[in-house]
């Protein structure tokens, strides 16, 4: 039994001592648990933060090391764990009662046929040959046994593949020249006539056409820097320098800038137009400047790429190559395509590949959200794949019928999963950058001629990349042009199966010739068409 004091002010002080004393206590608590919970955000910001490193480290890794596809780890991990397993059930030994009775075989294991003895090289019917006849000397001939001469009754045939290096000729021109000597011994004017050789590619130019061509096929098709190319013609005989190599390139750009013009035209004229952008470096004082290469990629009606040259990454560029365009623009999620499509009617599309790509990298942060968003989008492939070769109306339809039903669900595993998780965590990040762009990601679900994804002018940016690492940089603003229009030509030959030698030769020979209105024959597809026709039939 606690002793109370009967004094009404001795307990109202006794109260107050104990309210004061559970305050304390209370605030102590809460400072324990605000502490607690600092130090719980702390960890798992820290965490998150470890996450991030680590995926940033990977991504490192992969760039250097790894594999281009985009494919999960853990996918990875669980089938080498499965071949490992094999392995080391298959080194156990196998008792007796565990081989089952001999049964036919439901099916018959694929094997790879290969091929027995030397290929028939006579049937690389596409190349020339040269028959080389070994006969036997009139000695040779004589029969050891009687003496007499020995008739032929057959012969052996063997092939070979040789290789015959390229050489340079010198082409002499050799224009003559008239005169009227009636009219000179009259006293007269002779009348001079001097007859006229073929226009050349350059005026006064050291270069034929088909020199010019292989440089710029080796240069830009090839990616043979110029300096290589020096080395190479000096071993066979010929030297010219690299500068005067990158001359005749400006000149034979200038020379194809209207066709080049022309084909930025038609890719204008495109229903989707893909496009993307990468670093070319460009001297400057100091050091080299960032400027840009771009792509712009037509669909299959308008099927040119065209490269444009900027010198920094603003959005004039593309605003300017794109001012007439009105339709659909399928690009990356890069903030200037913002101001490009703002005010006008152009639609942009998004490319469901670099969404794959980034949960792919922060598959390390969350594999179970991973998993389920590439299985998802793999979906989305497989729909891609059955609608592979129909009109744009019929892949629209089968889109309808399989791809939004997953594009919702997927939406909405996002949403929920963003909840989850922390705004700075890698994984979130991933989300986010769907979740941001989503309207240019669903285009293809309302266009049946707008891809998935943008890989396309990708891999041209790679081609751009390659000549990048071998020749360094460009030189000003007039070479990042040359690249432009030399490699829209070599590209756009390589999208149409033609041979860039080949038809450049034959462009440098006649372009200089062509009328303006007879310009797009030389386009190369139209140029490849002309071949395929029949010598003196319609061009098809």
């Amino acid at each position: 039994m606690i002793d109370l004091p009967e004094d009404s002010a001795a307990l109202k002080a006794m109260v107050l001592t104990l309210l004061a004393e559970r305050d304390c206590h209370a605030q102590l608590a809460d400072e324990q648990t605000r502490r607690a919970d600092e130090q719980t955000r702390r960890a798992e910001e820290l965490r998150v933060e470890m996450l991030r490193l680590q995926l940033e480290l990977e991504r490192y890794k992969k760039w250097y090391y790894g594999p281009r596809a985009d494919r999960l780890q853990s996918t990875g991990d669980l089938a080498q764990m499965l071949f490992d397993f094999a392995a080391s059930m298959g080194q156990k030994p196998v008792h007796p009662d565990d081989v089952p009775a001999e049964t036919p075989q439901d099916s018959e294991v694929r094997r790879v046929r290969r091929r027995k003895g030397r290929r028939n090289l006579a049937n690389f019917e596409n190349l020339p040959a040269t028959t080389h006849v070994h006969e036997l000397s009139a000695e040779q001939r004589a029969c050891p046994c009687c003496g007499t001469e020995r008739q032929e009754i057959g012969a052996d045939e063997s092939w070979q593949i040789e290789y015959l290096p390229g050489h340079f000729e010198r082409i002499h021109h050799v224009r003559k020249k008239y005169a009227c000597t009636a009219c000179e011994n009259s006293g007269g004017k002779p009348s001079i006539e001097t007859a006229a050789k073929p226009e050349a590619a350059i005026d006064k130019g050291l270069a034929g056409p088909g020199l010019l061509a292989y440089i710029v096929t080796s240069k830009f098709s090839d990616y043979l820097p110029l300096y290589r190319l020096e080395d190479i013609f000096a071993r066979q005989g010929f030297e010219i320098s690299r500068a005067t190599q990158s001359v005749w390139c400006g000149d034979v750009a200038d020379l194809a800038e209207p066709l080049y013009q022309l084909m930025a035209q038609r890719v204008r004229s495109s229903h989707v137009v893909a496009t993307d952008d990468t670093i070319m470096p460009m001297l400057s004082k100091g050091k080299t400047a960032n400027a840009r290469m771009w792509i712009y990629v037509g669909d299959d009606d308008h099927a040119y790429n065209v490269f444009d040259f900027t010198l920094n990454r603003g959005r004039d560029g593309p605003k300017h190559f794109l001012k007439d365009y009105r339709q659909v623009l399928l690009a990356d999620a890069y903030g200037g395509y913002n101001g490009v499509v703002a005010g006008n009617e152009i639609t942009r599309a998004g490319c469901w590949a670099h969404f794959r790509r980034k949960v792919v990298e922060a598959e390390k942060a969350a594999p179970e959200i991973a998993r389920s968003v590439v299985e998802m989008v793999r979906a989305l492939y497989s729909v891609e794949r059955q609608a592979a070769g129909l009109p744009a109306e019929e892949r629209l339809k089968l889109r309808q019928e399989n791809s939004v039903p997953v594009v919702t669900g997927l939406r909405e595993k996002l949403l929920n999963w963003k909840e989850q998780l922390l705004p700075k965590h890698p994984m979130a990040e991933a989300l986010n950058y769907a979740l941001s762009q989503w309207e240019e990601l669903t285009v293809f679900c309302s266009d049946g001629a707008v891809p998935l994804d943008n890989n396309i002018s990708e891999r041209e940016m790679k081609r751009v990349v390659l000549n990048r690492k071998n020749s360094l940089f460009v030189g000003n603003a007039r070479g990042g042009r040359t690249a432009a229009i030399l490699a829209s030509l070599t590209s756009t030959c390589r999208r149409h199966d033609v041979d860039p030698q080949l038809y450049l030769t034959q462009l440098l020979t006649n372009l200089p010739s062509v009328r303006i209105s007879d310009l797009a024959d030389w386009l190369p597809d139209a140029w490849k068409r002309r071949q395929a026709a029949p010598p003196d039939g319609p061009m098809k």
